[in-house]
């Protein structure tokens, strides 16, 4: 990579747009991030950053033209349904805004004289249709298009179809579960730890919350931010599709006892409860923990984010089974990408890294 490269990370904030961020700045790659709100790093390092509400063309086309030199592009920006996450995923509104999205961020780096090179996009297992029915076992990234309603497809046929009129290469990256260091996104360790902060407090054990055992695979942020690196400058990634996993498999309840030690509380028999619920009926409990340890997340809402019902999803909590969702990385390796993480590990680093900065309480 020369000098010259500099990369565009939309959605800055959220749990991949933060990680791809860290990931490029380590590389010495320039950055700009777009989003809403400007995100702390968890390194604590700056960049240059523009806020731009995506949903708004004028204002996109405004911040972004003023931008003559990006020649990469890692568009981790998403819009979910606040009111209703796992239902919006296949609402026509939803689709159509994050179709928009996309072209917001595009259309001004190509209107004029081209500097982009390369493009790339997330999608992650709902692609295959995870969320609506089983799927192949392990889903392959050459499996024929699934036949649903989505923006995933609709936004990978844009980046073909506009990298062959001027002149960029496009990769789609398909994460499992993706978790990692930052608040407020869609990350389910966020809403553990404060589960489990809560539970301390009254004295509870930290039983699994969830509902039936099942097996499945995970993505760390970081791993994924360091796949985008990657993608953008490996010929082997040029319009290809990779799944992205840790590397390794997990249950709930085998990863249960680590994270209670990370989080300083004693693990109980299961107990099958919305996570989502008991942290909104014990905000009160919250609010006593933040004063008691002087935590910096006072406004529970910006540190969950939309991470406790994602957890209840996620734990398979009041359904007849899990999501069986495994995905193959074999294309990933055989293209040059060998990172692997430990997810147990992953996961415990995150909470540690709440703990650090003070976002949740330490394990006394």
């Amino acid at each position: 990579m020369g000098k010259s490269s500099k990369v565009l990370v939309a959605g800055a904030s959220g749990l991949i747009g933060v990680a791809a961020i860290e990931g490029f700045l380590s590389a010495g790659w320039d950055v700009v991030g777009i989003s809403r709100r400007k995100p702390e790093l968890p390194s604590g390092r700056d960049f240059e950053f523009i806020p731009v509400d995506l949903r708004n063309e004028n204002a996109a086309r405004e911040a972004l033209s003023a931008l003559d030199d990006i020649t990469h592009v890692a568009y981790a920006a998403i819009y979910e349904n606040a009111d209703d996450l796992v239902s919006g995923w296949s609402n026509a509104d939803q689709i159509e805004i994050n179709n928009a999205m996309l072209r917001n961020v595009i259309e001004p780096l190509v209107s004029g004289k081209s500097t982009l090179k390369h493009v790339s996009i997330l999608q992650g297992t709902k692609a295959y249709g995870v969320h609506l029915h089983p799927i192949a076992i392990p889903a392959r990234e050459s499996d024929p298009r699934d036949n649903h309603a989505n923006f995933f497809f609709d936004q990978q046929d844009y980046v073909h179809d506009e990298g062959q009129k001027h002149g960029f290469t496009y990769t789609v990256l398909r994460p499992q579960l993706v978790t990692g260091k930052t608040a407020g996104a869609l990350n389910v360790l966020p809403a553990i730890g404060v589960y489990a902060a809560i539970r301390r407090e009254k004295g509870e054990a930290f039983g699994f919350p969830g509902g039936p055992s099942f097996v499945w695979e995970m993505a760390d942020a970081d791993l994924v931010g360091q796949v985008t690196v990657w993608a953008a400058q490996s010929p082997q990634a040029a319009n290809e599709i990779f799944n992205v996993t840790n590397g390794d498999v997990f249950e709930w309840r085998s990863v249960w006892p680590a994270m209670a030690k990370t989080l300083g509380v004693n693990v109980g028999a299961d107990e099958p409860v919305s996570i989502a619920q008991y942290i909104r009926d014990n905000a009160d409990v919250w609010a006593k923990i933040v004063d008691k340890y002087g935590l910096a997340s006072g406004d529970l809402h910006a540190f969950v984010g939309q991470g406790d019902q994602h957890a209840d999803f996620a734990f398979a909590y009041g359904a007849p089974a899990g999501p069986v969702a495994f995905v193959s990385t074999i294309k990933l390796r055989k293209a040059g990408f060998n990172a692997a993480v430990d997810t147990r590990d992953a996961f415990c680093d995150a909470l540690q890294s709440f703990i650090d900065r003070k976002l949740l309480p330490p394990a006394l």
